[in-house]
């Protein structure tokens, strides 16, 4: 909410979702540029109301856009564990089961949702600028951003993904002595990576793919897709082909944000 307020959106916290349909008519007499409403199961019996207000609002041609966030189950136990607060759905559960029961209630509003951000490994500042990224009232409408993210599969896969690729059948610069302690930002890791002929045809059937993909998805109202692509450790091949990958993105005419996700973890041998 903080980080809306900030863009200039007119903020309330745990609103009833009967009241969707007023406060959305007051908004739009004040001519409000843009609201943001934090609702979430504290709303308690209100909170079931939430799926039919939401369909009311888009029905009356009001543009609303649902953002779910969610983290993984430790780290919101940990999160829980340090505010010393308890979890709404708590009081007959244990924390565990409660998060569980919370998730499970939630399922079809995240399948409603336009943007998911897992905030696991998100700080504050973090997600603040990923909101800034999405949210800037001064874009026409909701902005469509492609996320690439490099990965290594032995460090686990990004949970906050759309698609994932996997190039780890590409030959692997980990046994070049000379490349191994470099990474695939470094113009030599990437000259060698796509010097193999199997390597430039799966950078040109990836960018055919996500050409093919992205514009299926803008239609059908997703305002960000993450793209994940993993070799064994994440730091030579997976660089390689999401920097190739973002910039035929940016060809395109897409927004596009780049994570090397594993890059200084180590190598990408698979005997590290």
């Amino acid at each position: 909410m903080r980080a809306f307020e900030d863009l200039g959106y007119y903020c309330v916290d745990n609103l009833p979702p009967a009241l969707l349909g007023p406060f959305s008519d007051l908004v739009q007499k004040a001519r409000v540029k843009g609201a943001a409403i934090a609702i979430d199961v504290r709303g308690g019996a209100f909170f079931h109301d939430l799926d039919a207000a939401i369909l009311e609002l888009q029905g009356s041609g009001v543009d609303v856009s649902v953002v779910f966030l969610e983290a993984d189950e430790d780290v919101l136990v940990h999160r829980y564990k340090l505010s010393r607060r308890g979890h709404p759905l708590g009081p007959d559960r244990s924390l565990l089961n409660a998060i569980r029961a919370e998730r499970a209630e939630l399922m079809e509003l995240r399948a409603r949702a336009a943007v998911v951000l897992d905030t696991s490994h998100l700080g504050p500042a973090q997600l603040r600028e990923r909101i800034g990224s999405l949210f800037a009232l001064n874009s026409e409408g909701l902005p469509f951003q492609v996320r690439l993210i490099s990965f290594g599969f032995k460090h686990g896969i990004p949970t906050d993904t759309d698609l994932v690729l996997d190039v780890r059948f590409l030959p692997n610069p980990h046994y070049v002595e000379e490349l191994k302690s470099l990474d695939g930002t470094v113009a030599a890791v990437r000259e060698w990576v796509l010097k193999w002929p199997e390597s430039r045809e799966t950078m040109t059937r990836l960018s055919d793919l996500l050409h093919f993909l992205l514009p299926l998805y803008r239609r059908e109202g997703k305002a960000t897709v993450s793209v994940a692509v993993g070799c064994t450790g994440g730091q030579h091949r997976s660089v390689v082909f999401v920097d190739g990958l973002a910039e035929r993105v940016r060809e395109w005419g897409f927004s596009s944000e780049v994570e090397h996700r594993d890059i200084d973890l180590g190598s990408d041998g698979e005997h590290d």
